[in-house]
């Protein structure tokens, strides 16, 4: 039986300022970002895509992330009490961020960045798709540092104990999503992205790649206690994922049939 080592969620103290691994995990995925946006424009050879776009996507992809995450938990997480407690919506420092949040703002905020650029909006996803699974990975490393979203109950050699929970010894769920997410949603992405594409498919596999990886591990994560699990028995994750899939599908469908 394995036990979570409760780690302290700074990292350093330098002085009165508290630098927190979650903010470490944040800086190391947009690093991890630039530097395989270089390898990738590499390989792409297009000039339409050079480091100063890679520079502007990261600006405009962090303030998509930032702002659609956290109105993201608004809306799909907590809707009652922030419309009850409006102000704390900007107390960020308090935690509450959604993926599914931050990924549609990051679509906005690509959306305008294409429209500046005069690029096509698939063009831009396309590039940046096989970026995000590092920066999802680390993330869930600062979710595991953290000891938050954990796993249901489970009777496996692996099973952990989160002490700040309770004594159930249960699914290391950020470690599954760190290596499905992150792990190997980067290599499938990264293999396919090797060779051109037609516009849109590798954003569409994206979509699968990460709604089904997160449909999947929703079944061992524990459900959030304010919402539990909704209909059919499945957790806000899910549904929020299975549109994802769908979308991804129809995507990766329309781009071959154009291309054919």
């Amino acid at each position: 039986m394995l036990i979570h080592p409760q780690f302290d969620p700074v990292a350093i103290h330098l002085g009165p300022l508290a630098v927190h691994w979650y903010g470490l995990m944040y800086l190391a995925g947009f690093l991890t970002f630039l530097w395989l946006g270089r390898k990738r424009i590499t390989i792409l050879n297009e000039s339409r895509l050079d480091n100063r776009l890679l520079d502007d996507l990261l600006f405009f992809g962090v303030l998509g992330v930032i702002l659609g995450g956290r109105l993201g938990y608004v809306l799909f997480y907590k809707t009652d009490y922030y419309l009850s407690h409006p102000l704390e919506i900007f107390f960020v420092w308090q935690g509450g961020m959604s993926f599914h949040g931050g990924f549609l703002g990051v679509l906005v905020a690509m959306a305008l960045l294409a429209r500046r650029k005069n690029l096509r909006w698939l063009e831009i996803t396309d590039f940046i798709a096989p970026l995000v699974p590092p920066g999802l990975a680390f993330g869930r490393i600062g979710n595991f540092i953290n000891g938050e979203l954990w796993g249901r109950p489970a009777d496996i050699p692996w099973a952990m104990i989160f002490p700040r929970v309770d004594n159930l010894p249960r699914h290391p769920s950020q470690l599954y999503e760190f290596a499905l997410e992150g792990l190997l949603l980067f290599v499938i992405l990264w293999s396919y992205a090797r060779k051109k594409r037609p516009v849109g498919m590798i954003s569409g596999l994206f979509l699968i790649g990460y709604g089904g990886f997160r449909f999947l591990v929703e079944f061992t994560r524990e459900p959030d206690d304010f919402l539990g699990l909704l209909s059919l028995g499945m957790s806000m994750g899910q549904w929020l994922s299975l549109p994802m899939v769908i979308a991804g599908v129809a995507l990766m469908a329309v781009s071959k049939k154009r291309a054919s």
